[in-house]
């Protein structure tokens, strides 16, 4: 590979769009595939009339972490001047607090800040990006068939040179890229191709989420909690977005059948009344009814396994990659940051054998995508076994790493210091290790809240939840 290529990118939702405007500055010639046939509306009419139907969470709340911002702003700066002519919401998470909270505003909090939209708004924004960028096709309901690819001596492995689209059309090109997310057909894709199998790790989707959005006419609702409150059961998200709008979500197990009932909107209204600190969230227009989603797992994708390609001339990005739980909210953010590293990677790898791009992406992908995975993915378990232990009744296991989460959790409201700490780690700003293991941080969030109750926030337990959905209490 050297010098400018030219890039098929299999996938046009925000991760592919963000590598083709990124790789397009660059020079490269770059054709987007995306299967849905739709056209991008205008940002300022996308929630009302734009349908995704290959991306099931298209329509669901979405925030995007302080990392998001971070990087936006620093590699395309015209992009987010553009969402935030389009109505995106720079937000602000310490200054929305009460200074009783934060301990006031102190300098370098600028950094917690993120800029966040709706789904459509956010895409159709980053969509236009891509449809005005020199060197950049945008083609909307073209979905691939199968893989071109010969067989370099060099590595003995499929080497794919383009794609058939499901037309019959075939499409040459330097490299490959399949940002087409959690639904990837890379596997078979592969596996036709007579490629050995990648290597997967899943995790089970857990979570189910039942979430409204609203509207107002004035700034966001008061922010009495974190945007993520943890309770009995379940866990709330109050998640601010753009124009005005913003979403309100309950988020349970899905094992939880009594919690079905959620879909219906009087009961989910009784229980968000039962929350003190994001009841008022659902005092305003609503422009949505009840939408359940049954969340997808999380799954880590390597296209290097025991030492070796499985294919060269291929490259997996963002969910497809690697995809995390949205109840943390990073895969936009996760995203972004794997794009810019395929930016960098092209721009390194000038001349390069194929077999040594494949290499060096999969490391790349290791140090920047993966650690975050596993971060995720502990989180969402350790959360998880807790919400089914409020169910049953049956504890989960002692977990000291848990333990020391759920401390910083309870300290935000006791110590502003402990406050930032986890804002870093919720903004992707830091992962966790980075932060514990500065001197004094594990003395100083147990001190803060090592000795809270099990859900110090104020809200009702298993039995006054299930009431207030009137639904029987188990004997």
């Amino acid at each position: 590979m050297s010098g400018a290529r030219h890039v098929l990118v299999v996938g046009g939702g925000l991760n592919g769009l963000f590598a083709a405007v990124l790789l397009g500055r660059d020079g490269h010639r770059v054709t987007v595939l995306e299967r849905d046939p739709a056209e991008v509306p205008d940002p300022d009419v996308a929630w009302e009339v734009w349908q995704r139907r290959g991306c099931g969470q298209f329509r669901l709340p979405h925030y995007m972490q302080a990392r998001f911002r971070h990087l936006l702003e620093a590699e395309l700066p015209d992009v987010a001047d553009a969402l935030v002519a389009a109505g995106a919401l720079r937000y602000d998470v310490l200054a929305a607090l009460p200074a009783a909270v934060s301990g006031g505003i102190r300098d370098d909090d600028d950094r917690y800040a993120t800029l966040t939209a709706r789904r459509p708004v956010l895409e159709a924004v980053v969509a236009r990006a891509a449809a005005a960028q020199a060197g950049v096709a945008v083609r909307r309901g073209s979905t691939v068939r199968t893989l071109l690819a010969g067989h370099p001596a060099r590595s003995g492995v499929p080497h794919v040179t383009g794609v058939v689209t499901a037309d019959g059309e075939e499409l040459r090109a330097d490299l490959v890229v399949d940002a087409s997310g959690r639904r990837s057909t890379l596997r078979a894709l592969l596996a036709d191709l007579g490629a050995a199998a990648p290597a997967e790790e899943q995790e089970d989707g857990g979570f189910v989420y039942y979430c409204r959005h609203f509207k107002g006419s004035g700034p966001m609702p008061e922010l009495r909690g974190p945007v993520q409150q943890w309770y009995d059961s379940v866990t709330i998200l109050t998640l601010p977005a753009d124009n005005g709008t913003w979403s309100v979500t309950i988020v349970g197990s899905a094992r939880d059948k009594q919690l079905r009932a959620l879909r219906e909107l009087e009961r989910w209204t009784a229980v968000m009344r039962s929350y003190p600190l994001a009841a008022h969230w659902i005092d305003a227009e609503p422009i949505t009814g009840v939408d359940a989603f049954g969340g997808p797992g999380d799954r880590l994708r390597r296209l290097v396994v025991d030492g070796r390609p499985v294919v060269t001339g291929l490259l997996a990005v963002g969910d497809a990659a690697a995809f995390t739980n949205p109840s943390l909210g990073r895969g936009a953010s996760i995203g972004l940051l794997h794009a810019l590293r395929l930016r960098e990677l092209l721009r390194s790898v000038d001349g390069a054998d194929p077999q040594e791009v494949a290499m060096q992406w999969a490391e790349d992908t290791a140090t920047a995508v993966e650690p975050w995975y596993r971060a995720t993915v502990g989180t969402s378990r350790s959360r998880l076994a807790d919400i089914e232990g409020d169910r049953t009744g049956a504890p989960a296991a002692p977990d000291d790493r848990w333990a020391l989460a759920k401390a910083m959790s309870a300290g935000t409201r006791k110590d502003p210091v402990v406050l930032r700490m986890q804002l870093e780690i919720a903004g992707m700003l830091a992962l966790p290790p980075e932060v514990f293991n500065r001197e004094g941080a594990v003395e100083r969030v147990l001190a803060a809240g090592g000795g809270a109750p099990r859900y110090p926030l104020p809200g009702p337990d298993r039995a006054a939840l299930l009431a207030a959905a009137g639904l029987a209490v188990p004997a």
